[in-house]
């Protein structure tokens, strides 16, 4: 069983920083990818940004590339998700996933149906 924790959430100014991390615990051996989805309030959970586990590629949703950037640390099994330029719409909860399953290219990897194990979420309030 692979359990993932984020931390970093909280609330920001309009135009500030905060970092996001999530630490994956149980198993990290055959990982696809890691990545962070965002839920807004009273909407669908929605892809904000991935990295590939065995080559550092990374992905980003048009509405956050620019401003945030996904990086991880092997070692610690951590992924990080930098976030710049803080918008009032980025105001979500954030999830971290993770994709063991060697269909996760396949099925896209924007879509939560790819991903495997999800954390519990962090909030994050930009404020203006």
């Amino acid at each position: 069983q692979v359990q993932l924790v984020e931390s970093g959430g909280g609330l920001v100014q309009v135009g500030g920083s905060l970092r996001l991390s999530c630490a994956a615990s149980g198993r990290s051996f055959s990982m696809y990818y890691m990545s962070w989805f965002r839920q807004h309030p009273g909407k669908e959970r929605e892809f904000a940004a991935a990295i590939r586990w065995r080559d550092r590629s990374t992905y980003y949703a048009d509405s956050v590339e620019g401003r945030f950037a996904v990086s991880r640390d092997n070692a610690k099994n951590t992924i990080y998700l930098e976030m710049n330029n803080l918008k009032p719409e980025d105001t979500a909860v954030y999830y971290c996933a993770a994709a063991f399953s060697p269909t996760a290219q396949a099925v896209g990897v924007r879509m939560s149906r790819a991903y495997d194990y999800w954390g519990q979420g962090t909030q994050v309030t930009v404020s203006s």
